[in-house]
């Protein structure tokens, strides 16, 4: 059991490295292209490093617990979790609304299709073996936190999209469309991360 926590704690502060060297990339080349769809999916990054953050705190907090204790941190932990979903759904919404209302059109950006083919591919890999390891511990904190990680597997294929659309056919609109579907899912990770924390074993 001890084992799995240390690999749980290894998948976090990976996340957060990531996420934070992503941000930096994402913000800095979404700035010269004047992509808001690039800049926003460099602080989702931020948000996701949070949540990473977290988790952090959460498995660090196993040991000398009583087992009522334990579900009181993993409890206020998926609340916090739960946070972070809907915080990034209201960004993500409001950023999706804002660009087709006022047309905002990201110039073609090389290097954010590259962030995004990246990021596609590390983050179900990491989401999978957050959810292995959150089975087996039992944590649905970690679970859920997986299903953020997913999140922001579908986001890359979303910046992905709109970038690659606007890039060889400069069909801008894809993008926020399918920020306002990847909004609505992530509202719904989130009530449902909200409710399991409710819930008494």
């Amino acid at each position: 059991m001890e084992n799995l926590h240390k690999k749980g704690l290894r998948l976090e502060y990976f996340t957060v490295a990531y996420n934070v060297f992503e941000a930096v990339l994402s913000i800095g080349f979404g700035s010269l292209s004047n992509s808001v769809a690039l800049v926003g999916f460099g602080l989702d990054s931020i948000v996701e490093s949070l949540s990473g953050l977290i988790l952090i705190w959460r498995l660090r907090k196993h040991r000398n617990l009583s087992e009522e204790e334990e579900k009181a941190i993993e409890q206020r932990a998926m609340k916090l979790v739960a946070a972070t979903f809907f915080i990034l759904g209201v960004y993500i919404l409001l950023e999706s609304v804002q660009k087709l209302l006022t047309q905002e059109i990201p110039q073609p950006s090389l290097a954010g299709i590259l962030i995004a083919i990246a990021s596609l591919i590390t983050m179900p890999i990491l989401a999978w073996q957050k959810y292995r390891i959150g089975q087996s511990l039992g944590s649905r904190a970690l679970i859920a936190d997986s299903k953020e990680t997913l999140v922001c597997g579908w986001l890359s294929a979303t910046l992905l999209l709109g970038l690659g659309l606007n890039y060889t056919f400069g069909f801008w609109q894809a993008d926020p469309m399918a920020g306002t579907a990847i909004a609505l899912f992530v509202f719904k990770e989130g009530w449902e991360t909200w409710k399991e924390s409710q819930e008494k074993d």
